[in-house]
Formats: structure tokens, sequence, C-alpha cells
């Protein structure tokens, strides 16, 4: 899980840092006054969110079936132990 948020941040970077430029060469407008900073990280969100979900599928799949074994082996921890009360 910590592998896959660093890779989800590290896309958001990458991103953040791509926009960033092309606001300072002028590609792409930049937000009005102080807001600049927060009109790139806005657009940084937008576009690492769709590239997370495209690249990141493989990763996202192994953490869904890690936590889904955990689950399932709290699921059997609970039901051992409730079977051990019932039989006092």
């Amino acid at each position: 899980m910590f592998r896959y948020t660093l890779m989800r941040l590290g896309i958001f970077v990458g991103s953040f840092l791509a926009i960033w430029g092309l606001v300072y060469v002028r590609v792409l407008p930049s937000g009005l006054g102080s807001s600049n900073l927060f009109w790139v990280a806005l657009l940084a969100l937008v576009v690492s969110a769709p590239l997370s979900w495209v690249m990141l599928r493989r990763q996202r799949d192994a953490v869904a079936i890690q936590v889904a074994e955990k689950v399932d082996r709290a699921k059997e921890r609970l039901a051992a132990n409730q079977s051990q009360e019932d039989g006092v």
C-alpha cells in the first residue's frame, strides 16, 4: 500500500512539475494574482488522476488482493475466537 501511495504521489508531482513548466513558458494560462500555485496544483490533480488510474492498474489490483487476504484472515480469527467462546 505504501508503494502504491508513493507511486501516486510521484505521478502527481511529475504532473505538477510538467504543468508548472508549461505555465512558466506561457503555453498554459496562469492563475490570477497569487492563485497561480493553486491553479497549477488543481490542474495537476485533474491530470494525474486518470494517469494514475491507467498506469497503476496492476499495483492497485495487487493492493486489493492484499487487503482482501487480510480481511479474510481477520474474519477467520474472529470466527475462531467466537467458536472458542461458545464452547465455554
